[in-house]
């Protein structure tokens, strides 16, 4: 692969996700300076993930901007928003998204630290004493918003998080292959922030 060849690839990629073709970033840079094949890899990865055939492609877009808000690159939540809103999503579910990346960034740090802390039984018997009613009815529906805790959680690295949100995905129904297809676009998604 050549510099236009990676110069193409990274175009348009940036094309299909609706990122400004101007945008750059140290690491992108770095890539396509030495003919990096991972560019394409990566364009291929989060096509994948995005067209997912065990979720609509409104529920990859969003659980796709969720991680980007958790890793609060402003590029991709606006990349995100803007497909999440073509595939059908309201003002409503967009605001739930980023309410519920604020909410399991608290979440996975607060359970993190008494997951750790097992042995002391004052940290696990205290009240958390934080409000999630956010939780209690989403507006997206039940079943999406604990996908997307899950998919927050692992990406987090919340023992705890990731084993009740699995739990509660799989009582709302959820097929493994949904659940490890959502961690899957996590993992992919993350590694675009990274970049980006």
């Amino acid at each position: 692969m050549n510099t236009t060849t990676t110069n193409e690839t990274i175009q348009t990629f940036f094309q299909d996700l609706g990122i400004d073709a101007g945008h750059t970033s140290k690491s992108l840079e770095a890539m396509a300076a030495v003919n990096q094949r991972y560019l394409r890899d990566m364009k291929l990865n989060v096509n994948g993930v995005l067209n997912s055939a065990s979720m609509t492609k409104k529920e990859a877009a969003i659980l796709a901007l969720s991680i980007a808000a958790n890793e609060k690159n402003d590029i991709l939540i606006a990349a995100f928003e803007k497909r999440a809103n073509a595939e059908g999503a309201n003002a409503e579910e967009i605001a739930e998204t980023h309410a519920c990346a604020s909410m399991m960034a608290l979440n996975n740090i607060f359970y993190r630290f008494r997951h750790y802390m097992h042995a002391n039984e004052f940290y696990n018997k205290q009240p958390a004493g934080l409000r999630m009613s956010i939780m209690m009815n989403p507006v997206m529906g039940k079943p999406l918003f604990e996908l997307m805790s899950l998919a927050i959680s692992a990406v987090n690295g919340c023992e705890r998080c990731v084993t009740s949100h699995e739990h509660s995905v799989k009582e709302q129904g959820a097929s493994d292959q949904r659940i490890y297809d959502a961690v899957r676009l996590a993992a992919v998604i993350k590694g675009l922030c990274t970049v980006m």
